[in-house]
């Protein structure tokens, strides 16, 4: 991996990533020169025990890009402005100008129940120059590449002292509001171990004790025994529908042997999931033979400087699905309860993306 570092003229950081060598003298754009004087902050929430973030900034953001928008042209409405620079390169990476969370963010109001300052990381992860491409077409070296940079983003942002969870995720398809035409994920960093992955942790750290095994590990092991909801599955990673999916089409990809985080994948993992993770977006597009929607989130263990052995990394796909004419999205009791009721068996809809054919290119 060949990686090379710029600073945009708002003081924010580009870091491009490639396959192959990055020739010097690439200018990093952005649309003005003013440096992002964002200041968000966090309120706690006494009713749910967790922290809720304020970033009146972004009332101002982007939203949904226009049909013409290209991030590379020279001019653009600026309103959509250049974020990427020209040049031979893989990957981009740069930090969000409308953040939720910044490493610089102090200061925080006083109000009625306890607050701190948002400090945190917020970055845009471009996987592609190519505004047509999406996971599903990249080659399989490009998205080992990919992982690779999850990897390094991991380490880079973990070095600020107050960052204790780093969340890569995608959010796909315009239906999710997304602002590049390109197709791109986001990595958001917290001083915190927000709910979900802390419940994850929790309950991994607990069979891990009486155990003394990966709770996901043997999970993965009973799903290749009971062969019904597997996608694809080789020596080193696996994707499938899980048992316990919540939403019809919900697929997870892992590695077999478990790694807590992505800087403690091998090259053959890192192979493996490059393949599961084409299979299940090839698998997701030709079912419903369409760029289909989906939010894509990667989990891994808390950067706290601590051992997890308990923690298995993987990812998690929390795609809408059909029903009649309309895409259903989340309803009262999933929202409000946080109980989800699912209208379909995962056996069912496993044997439905068990049936789109997909071809997957050799390993060089």
């Amino acid at each position: 991996m060949y990686s090379q570092t710029l600073l945009k003229p708002d003081d924010r950081h580009l870091t491009l990533y490639s396959r192959h060598p990055i020739a010097a003298g690439i200018v990093a754009p952005s649309p003005g020169t003013d440096p992002i004087r964002a200041n968000p902050h966090l309120r706690w929430h006494p009713l749910r025990g967790e922290w809720v973030a304020y970033a009146s900034h972004r009332q101002g953001r982007t939203f949904m890009p226009p049909a013409a928008y290209n991030p590379l042209a020279p001019t653009q409405d600026p309103q959509f402005p250049t974020e990427l620079p020209a040049g031979n390169y893989d990957i981009a990476v740069f930090d969000n100008r409308f953040p939720s969370l910044m490493p610089t963010a102090t200061d925080a109001p006083q109000e009625i129940v306890d607050t701190l300052p948002a400090n945190g990381a917020c970055e845009v992860v471009v996987f592609t120059q190519d505004p047509q491409a999406s996971l599903s077409s990249l080659p399989l070296d490009h998205l080992e590449l990919l992982f690779q940079v999850w990897g390094d983003r991991t380490r880079v942002i973990s070095q600020h002292s107050q960052i204790q969870y780093v969340l890569p995720f995608e959010n796909k398809g315009v239906e999710v509001g997304v602002t590049l035409h390109h197709p791109h994920g986001q990595i958001y960093a917290y001083p915190f171990v927000p709910p979900v992955p802390a419940q994850m942790g929790t309950c991994q750290l607990e069979y891990y004790q009486q155990q003394q095994r990966g709770l996901l590990s043997d999970l993965i092991r009973k799903e290749i025994a009971d062969n019904q909801r597997i996608l694809y599955q080789d020596e080193w990673a696996i994707a499938f529908v899980p048992v316990c999916a919540r939403y019809p089409y919900e697929v997870w990809i892992a590695p077999i042997q478990p790694v807590a985080t992505f800087l403690d994948l091998s090259p053959e993992q890192r192979t493996g999931l490059a393949r599961a993770l084409k299979t299940v977006t090839l698998k997701y597009d030709g079912l419903w033979q369409r760029p289909f929607p989906y939010l894509m989130a990667w989990f891994q263990a808390p950067v706290n400087g601590k051992p997890h052995p308990e923690w298995h990394l993987h990812a998690e796909f929390y795609p809408p699905y059909r029903t009649s004419d309309k895409l259903k999205y989340l309803a009262g009791t999933e929202l409000a309860a946080g109980m989800f009721a699912n209208d379909a068996l995962p056996e069912e809809k496993a044997k439905e993306l068990q049936a789109v054919p997909v071809e997957l290119e050799r390993s060089p």
